[in-house]
């Protein structure tokens, strides 16, 4: 054939091609990303609103309708469209065509979003736009435990420490933690102590908006230097900061938070629990973003785990 009478008149030609094969070919196994996953390329892109205190039925009519009207003006390429409405929680699902742009598509978007938060009940506050594909999807759990941690600090490794280190790795996409206690400073009135001293709770809530300012301290010069200045700033630094501050001045007497109120270092209502062992802990749910290869996220996270248990030592 002429194929073979090539090879004969020109072998040196036909080795450096059999070379440039093997060589490439190997390349490839060693860079072709291993998955036990299809790849499924739907892009979505969540729309989500909240609005704390608003029911359901609220959040559909006054927020949900008003932004699917939107999407269809302003994005193109959509397929559809799906929602959910939650207690002060909203969330809109854009499913695009398999051939749209999803950077695209998040700018549009965005945009539309910005400009609705006119027509939007006054408080609303700009929503989060997260963009993922069905590929997406929960590869590792990591259950946080440990000796004499209170389900508020661990919520608070997982969420401010150990998440932090972990989306690191390439492909990685790590939500908030399930389960702990998020720290919230709280203030527990006592409405006869208000009563008694002709005071209301939103006096209490002035108070500490008016004396809870950060301010700049600026710069000073002295001679032929400038200092930067470092003072205490407005804001209490500490609990008993907020307990210490002045409510009110009735004539030479001066009431303190502490007189009406308690300030604590609490936290809001429990919505979920996670137990590991019959003990409460915290859940932290790993996902694959994108085509990313799952084995390579699986073994990237592994691989970080002793530099993130010295970190949490330090802690």
């Amino acid at each position: 054939m002429w194929i073979v009478q090539i090879a004969l008149r020109r072998p040196y030609t036909f080795v450096v091609l059999a070379i440039l094969i093997l060589v490439i070919g190997g390349a490839a196994i060693f860079r072709t990303p291993t998955d036990i996953f299809p790849n499924i390329d739907i892009p979505v892109v969540s729309i989500i609103w909240s609005y704390n205190g608003l029911v359901p039925k609220e959040m559909s009519d006054r927020i949900v309708s008003v932004t699917e009207r939107n999407l269809t003006t302003v994005v193109d390429n959509i397929e559809h469209v799906e929602s959910q409405s939650l207690y002060g929680i909203a969330v809109v699902k854009v499913f695009l065509q398999a051939n749209a742009s999803l950077d695209r598509a998040i700018a549009q978007i965005t945009a539309s979003s910005q400009t609705q938060l006119r027509q939007l009940p006054a408080g609303t506050t700009p929503p989060l736009i997260i963009a993922y594909s069905a590929s997406s999807v929960p590869v590792m759990q990591l259950a946080l435990s440990g000796k004499g941690l209170s389900e508020q600090q661990l919520n608070d490794y997982g969420l401010n420490f150990i998440r932090t280190q972990l989306i690191t790795i390439p492909g990685t996409s790590v939500p908030a933690p399930y389960g702990g206690k998020q720290r919230q400073v709280q203030v527990d009135l006592n409405p006869a102590a208000l009563e008694s001293k002709g005071l209301s709770a939103l006096d209490v809530v002035n108070a500490i908006a008016v004396q809870n300012l950060i301010l700049p301290t600026g710069a000073s010069k002295i001679g032929g230097k400038e200092y930067n200045v470092d003072i205490p700033n407005a804001a209490p630094q500490t609990i008993d900061d907020l307990n210490r501050i002045p409510v009110k001045t009735i004539g030479d007497t001066t009431i303190y938070m502490k007189d009406v109120a308690w300030v604590r270092d609490g936290f809001p209502p429990q919505t979920n629990i996670v137990r590991v062992n019959g003990q409460r802990s915290v859940l932290l749910t790993i996902q694959k973003a994108g085509n990313a290869s799952t084995l390579n996220v699986i073994s990237g996270i592994k691989s970080l785990f002793p530099q993130i248990a010295s970190t949490l030592l330090r802690n």
